[in-house]
């Protein structure tokens, strides 16, 4: 009994193996097949993800595609384009060319026909040149026989004569080459040691830096001085002017190179002398007054000058300095009148060329400008004006014609030379500067005495400020031919005889008159 409960003990064991081992297969078998079916669902998946990802790279591709497709089109459209631009513009180069070979072949047929019209004139020229040889030999022979002489003797006779006369001429331009140079250097010479004295050597320019104040009295002068010279003192300090109290009756002379302090100690005197209250408190309080007023004047002065000319928009202190030329002097002429008259010649002549009248008016005004302060800065007066233009503001055509009007800087403009020209007619004129009217009225007179000497002179007349004399001679003395000799004899002896710049021009006027009377 045990044994069969064994057995069936046992065989029940195996029997729950058997059942056991066959519930696990089947659970085995059912992961199996949920893993297969997983498996194939994810193989689905990705199949379909793989298309997916093939669709969009096949999109992306085909836009990639398009796009340079697209660009492909637009760089081969630009490229026909230029390409035909550049067939446009190699067909207008052609027909270029062609029609500049057309014109060259052209060109070189009217060379051809005329180089055989030149050829054809050489030849006619070749005839002539023998026949004309031929005529200049048989000339020869006969003027060999007549003179006497070979062509060789004449030859050389003829070549000394013209050596002679190439001489005499050749040392006659030297001769007034170095005349003229000496004239010209004398003349520079004068005028440099002129403005030196003018400006420092005070014995020959006492009349150009001196003012005398005439006094009621010689008491007056015990006056001016001052116990112990207090009051003179003063005077000279507020001034600086020199006052010279010498032996000279009722005189008191103001000495100084500045013309405007001057005429401020020549006023501020004339009011204390007036006022009787000399002292050195009531000398400061006049002379500060007496400024304040010669200053008044001085810009009023510019300003006229300034209005007169229509010249606008200048610096203040440049009309204060145009001003301060009214009170001085060159060669006694009126250095602010001469400016304004330099202007108005400045104008005129820019007017006659079409120039800018407005600025030849200023150029003019301002071109004596440095004479304002020559006597306080070193220099010639025209490089000085030019540097106090340029400080003002003034154009750089201005400052130039300034600077060039004596030549201190070579002239660059018509200006300049206009300003020149304007200046040598203001300072020439006759009674312009006192010291030449004498020597032109005696230039004038040898002139027409020099003229009046020949014989057949009816009667000279010179002009133009001696630059031009007019000869009348008498008609039944003096021929046509002999006017011509007249001339250049009356030209010779005043070169000979003056001493003159520039050129004088002499015109000989001959006159016929034919005369009848009608009798009844």
């Amino acid at each position: 009994m045990n044994e069969y409960a064994i057995l069936a003990g046992l065989i029940g064991i195996g029997l729950g193996f058997v059942i056991a081992y066959r519930s696990k297969g089947k659970i085995v078998s059912q992961k199996l097949e949920d893993a297969e079916k997983e498996g194939l669902r994810l193989i689905d998946d990705a199949r379909q993800k793989a298309d997916v990802v093939l669709k969009e790279a096949k999109v992306e591709a085909k836009d990639k595609l398009f796009k340079m497709k697209s660009e492909f089109d637009a760089e081969t459209r630009e490229t026909r384009a230029e390409l035909k631009k550049k067939e446009k513009w190699l067909l207008q180069k052609e027909e270029n060319i062609d029609r500049k070979n057309e014109q060259f072949e052209k060109r070189e047929r009217e060379v051809s026909r005329k180089e055989k019209k030149l050829l054809k004139k050489e030849e006619e020229i070749d005839q002539n040149k023998l026949v004309y040889n031929e005529l200049v030999e048989e000339q020869k022979k006969q003027l060999e026989k007549i003179s006497g002489l070979t062509a060789d003797q004449a030859k050389e006779l003829l070549i000394r004569a013209m050596e002679n006369d190439a001489r005499y001429e050749g040392a006659k331009l030297i001769k007034r080459i170095e005349g003229e140079a000496k004239e010209e250097a004398d003349k520079k010479s004068k005028n440099i040691i002129a403005t030196a004295i003018q400006r420092y050597a005070s014995d020959f320019v006492a009349e150009r830096t001196v003012s005398v104040v005439q006094l009621p009295n010689d008491e007056m002068k015990g006056r001016i001085i001052g116990r112990e010279g207090r009051n003179i003192r003063a005077l000279e300090a507020a001034t600086g002017i020199d006052l010279i109290i010498d032996d000279t009756p009722e005189a008191v002379i103001l000495s100084g190179f500045n013309p405007v302090r001057r005429e401020v100690a020549r006023i501020s005197l004339m009011r204390l002398i007036s006022d009787g209250r000399i002292h050195p408190a009531r000398i400061e309080d006049v002379v500060k007054k007496v400024g304040h007023e010669v200053d008044t004047v001085i810009k009023e002065a510019g300003e006229q000058a300034a209005f007169e000319l229509s010249v606008h928009g200048m610096h203040a202190e440049l009309v204060k300095y145009i001003g301060r030329l009214k009170f001085r002097t060159s060669y006694a002429q009126n250095v602010l009148q001469h400016s304004v008259e330099v202007g108005f010649l400045t104008g005129i002549m820019a007017a006659e060329l079409g120039l800018n009248q407005k600025m030849a008016r200023r150029m003019g005004l301002l071109h004596d400008i440095g004479k304002a302060i020559d006597h306080e800065v070193e220099g010639p007066h025209a490089l000085i004006g030019s540097k106090l233009a340029k400080k003002f503001g003034e154009s750089p055509k201005v400052v130039h014609a300034i600077a060039a009007h004596h030549e201190d800087v070579p002239p660059s403009s018509v200006y300049a030379l206009l300003v020149q020209a304007a200046d040598g007619l203001s300072g020439a004129r006759p009674g312009a500067r006192r010291e030449l009217l004498e020597n032109y009225i005696k230039r004038l007179e040898e002139l027409e005495g020099i003229a009046n000497s020949f014989k057949g002179v009816a009667n000279s007349y010179a002009i133009q400020a001696g630059r031009e004399i007019r000869v009348i001679v008498e008609s039944d003395i003096v021929s046509d031919e002999e006017a011509i000799l007249l001339s250049k004899d009356i030209v010779k002896k005043i070169e000979e005889t003056l001493t003159f710049p520039g050129q004088i021009k002499v015109m000989v006027i001959r006159e016929t008159r034919a005369v009848e009377y009608a009798n009844k």
